[in-house]
This record gives C-alpha cells, structure tokens and sequence, in this order.
C-alpha cells in the first residue's frame, strides 16, 4: 500500500468530480457507506476506457456511486446492471441515480448477488465485471458471474488488500482475522486461475484485475 503522504498526492491530483458525486460521496462519509476509493476508481475508469467496455456487471451497488462512475466513461449506449442485497442502501441508490443523465443506463436487481444468477443472465454477455460486495464470498461471486463474461472480458476486484491487513500477520479481532483469511485465500486462488492473468494493484484499498486468457481483443 501507498504510504499516506503519497496517497494523498495521488487524490490530490485527480479532478475535480460532478456535484452529484460530491454529495454522494459526502454522503457515503456521513452514514459509513463503503464506496470505492477515488484511486481506486480512477484506475477502474481508465481500465474500462482502454478496454472499451459497453455493457458492465456491477456485484454491490451501495448508493449507486460506482456505478454512476463508470456510466460517465461507457459509450452512450453502454450499459450497467448493477446487484445490490441491502433494500435501504438501493432506495438511496435509485435516488441517486435518477437526478443523474445516466438513469436509462442503470438496471438496478435487488436481492443477494448468490441468487441471482437467473436475473442477471437475460442481460449477459458482459465486457466487464466489477466486484464490490461481500468479502468473504468473492469466490463465489466471480465463479457464478465469470461464465457470463465476453472472451476478452475484465473481470476488477476491490479491497482485495483489505487496509493491508492482508499482509499483517498477527490480527486481534477473530473475525477480521477470519475475514482477511478468505480474502487471502480468494487472492491465491485468482493468481493462480488458469484461465486468467491477474494482478492486484496497490491503488485505492486494493484493486484486482483479471483478463481472460487467449484471445486478444
């Protein structure tokens, strides 16, 4: 992870985001709602504009923030469907997202991203998926959603560092001990994957990114 002085030089260069952004993400601070770290989601954005992507598969909405990021950099007909499980956070989301000129790009399915497979897979192939739920079933979520990626696809994987915690070896709470477990686990098991390259970027809280092997775009 980037030492503080320098992670504040990199934020401090990013430009200045849309009012809506700014509200949400001021909003996301005030109620303790995990968004993407601007690092994090500048390296996702750029991603996402070199590869070209149209059509993205979101696993965690939160309050839409992610998903509004990456509508802004999608061609105009791109398009995002974005899962989220808490029925509160996604109120706020749609909210969001409808003062927005991206609300016609945004297709919202609530629910637990475990069992929605059946939802999500009228809408597929997708360019890209970006993984931003629950931790400890990250594994889950890429083997169930991957199968409905485009052979050139990108698969981006956020908090994969966890605070750095995933590289202390003496941990106090049992249960972020048992957290940073399964997110070491999920980083060994991507790294190793035979049928992707993967590397894990130290920017925002972790970032991962995953490309098919094979066939070239």
């Amino acid at each position: 992870m980037l030492n503080e002085k320098l992670h504040s030089y990199i934020e401090g260069l990013i430009n200045e985001r849309d009012p809506l952004f700014l509200e949400m993400e001021q909003y996301a601070n005030q109620h303790n709602v995990p968004i993407m770290e601007l690092a994090g989601i500048e390296t996702m954005l750029q991603l996402l504009r070199i590869h070209r992507s149209k059509k993205v598969l979101e696993v965690g909405t939160a309050i839409g923030y992610s998903a509004l990021r990456m509508a802004e950099v999608l061609p105009k007909d791109g398009q995002i469907v974005t899962l989220e499980r808490d029925e509160e956070r996604m109120i706020v989301a749609k909210e969001f997202i409808s003062r927005s000129t991206h609300n016609d790009q945004i297709n919202l399915i609530q629910g637990d991203a475990l069992e929605l497979e059946d939802q999500v897979k009228p809408h597929a192939p997708f360019d890209a998926i970006f993984i931003d739920a629950a931790k400890g079933q990250y594994k889950k979520f890429f083997e169930i959603y991957s199968k409905y990626l485009t052979s050139d696809g990108l698969i981006i994987t956020d908090n994969v560092l966890f605070k750095g915690l995933v590289a202390e070896p003496e941990i106090e709470s049992k249960r972020t001990r048992n957290l940073v477990k399964k997110i070491n686990e999920f980083n060994r098991w991507l790294m190793s994957h035979p049928d992707y390259h993967s590397v894990i970027l130290p920017v925002g809280d972790g970032v991962a990114i995953s490309k098919r092997r094979g066939e070239q775009k």
